[in-house]
């Protein structure tokens, strides 16, 4: 079953740290300025206790800017070493 972008909620760019979550949420709104404020949230691990265990989630809310698809969120978010959810 494929989503389309009307039935996704949130998109969500998961991120190895928080600099490259912060990094990616000011190229995001640099270059799309109609873009909402991404909202950062910190994720830890199942398990772990550790602080560097921890992913960054940068999540935006639908609808994309028309000058953003989903494949530049994948392009962006690979440039970090991260990946692209849709919820």
């Amino acid at each position: 079953m494929t989503t389309t972008s009307d039935q996704i909620d949130h998109y969500v760019l998961v991120l190895p740290d928080r600099d490259a979550a912060e990094e990616l949420a000011s190229r995001l709104t640099s270059a799309h300025p109609g873009l909402p404020e991404p909202e950062l949230h910190r994720e830890t691990l199942a398990g772990e206790d550790d602080a560097e265990d921890a992913q960054w989630l940068v999540v935006l809310d639908p609808p994309l800017p028309i000058t953003l698809s989903v494949a530049d969120l994948q392009d962006l978010v690979a440039e970090f070493d991260g990946w692209l959810e849709d919820y």
